[in-house]
């Protein structure tokens, strides 16, 4: 298959995603379909990775392969990532950079099979009150506070705001190589983990630095299919 038909392909299946994401109704959805990731806070990524898993099937192997502790997402003639990217923070403020994989394992990657894959969706992200409705509600579903949540709160740490729903503006694919890898950033560098041995800082990407082979918008008002372009 050629490039521009495999992305071509993607898509189409991508274009089927609902736009409108509901905190409570996305993680019951991946509850109810045994998908093991439902109880993670950032359900968001999660919801995005079970719906393309879902999606995709017919072109895209999932999981992709693994780089020392580092798996891919999918695998569809190259390695896939898929990411989320609120376009604001909890505060309003515009968020421009969005934190890829191990920069090892997308240079390992990117040496095997000549190229690497993102696909990115971008949107409006609602963040709950300071009543913290939906995160009771997550947690209560859950079955009580998870070993994190306990750990932090033992250490006095702030609480973030947890996501309620998420609007999805566009999803972006981009192809990623020796020449324009170069113009990733770095994030966590010089970082540790928690047993002290030192953490692969991950890829940072500017947006705007890199352009996408294909973008495809979604419509606010439209819950199951968006329009296609480039």
């Amino acid at each position: 298959m050629t490039q521009n038909s495999l992305v071509g392909k993607l898509g189409r299946l991508l274009s089927q995603i609902p736009a409108k994401w509901d905190g409570r109704g996305s993680i019951i959805e991946m509850r109810d379909a045994g998908y093991p990731h439902w109880r993670q806070m950032e359900w968001i990524g999660f919801y995005f990775q079970f719906l393309c898993e879902k999606n995709l099937s017919p072109l895209m192997e999932t999981p992709g392969p693994k780089y020392g502790k580092v798996e891919f997402d999918g695998l569809a003639e190259i390695p896939w990532d898929f990411k989320v990217h609120p376009i604001k923070d909890p505060k309003g403020k515009e968020s421009t950079s969005v934190i890829l994989n191990d920069s090892v394992a997308i240079a390992k990657a990117i040496k095997q099979f000549g190229r690497a894959g993102l696909i990115l969706a971008s949107g409006d992200a609602e963040y709950n009150d300071k009543s913290r409705k939906f995160q009771r509600w997550h947690q209560k579903l859950k079955g009580g506070l998870s070993n994190y949540e306990e750990e932090r709160i033992s250490r006095d740490a702030h609480s973030r705001l947890r996501k309620t729903s998420f609007a999805l503006h566009e999803i972006s694919l981009y192809l990623l190589d020796v020449k324009n890898a170069k113009k990733l950033g770095s994030f966590q560098e010089g970082f540790r983990n928690s047993d002290g041995s030192p953490r692969n800082k991950k890829a940072c990407l500017k947006l705007g630095n890199i352009s996408p082979i294909k973008t495809i918008k979604f419509k606010p008002s439209v819950s199951k299919k968006a329009n296609s372009d480039g």
